[in-house]
């Protein structure tokens, strides 16, 4: 599983591997029963305190996404790849370019258009 953090990103670091594991689960990376890295190996792998990471799967735990295993680690809960996760990941996402549009003095139907531009323009690179 990749997590990888944007320090860019306004939201907090816990909230983007919250994220992160939410994104392999709809993506199929990371699967039901699958482990999630040790708190202190992802933790070192992203440079950052084991705190943070802990807090994130304590909050994936409570989210239902993850169960704990006593003495052997995270581990990913059966059922979250479906198509609720997917519609959770795909409100995320739209939130944060709500959030950038505003911010950037865009209206919803700029944002909207500018998609569908980008979308169109991306398709028609594919097919040729």
């Amino acid at each position: 599983m990749l997590i990888s953090l944007d320090p860019q990103d306004t939201r907090p670091i816990y909230v983007q591997i919250v994220d992160e594991v939410r994104r392999a689960l709809v993506l199929g990376t990371l699967g039901a029963d699958d482990p999630l890295p040790s708190v202190r190996d992802l933790a070192v792998k992203l440079r950052v305190n084991p705190n943070t990471v802990s807090q994130a799967y304590r909050d994936l735990e409570r989210q239902g996404m993850v169960y704990v295993r006593r003495g052997q680690g995270t581990y990913a809960s059966p059922g979250q790849q479906g198509g609720a996760e997917r519609r959770l990941l795909a409100d995320g996402v739209a939130e944060r370019a709500l959030h950038e549009a505003r911010r950037n003095g865009l209206t919803v139907e700029e944002l909207i258009e500018a998609i569908r531009f980008h979308d169109n323009q991306r398709s028609s690179e594919e097919s040729q």
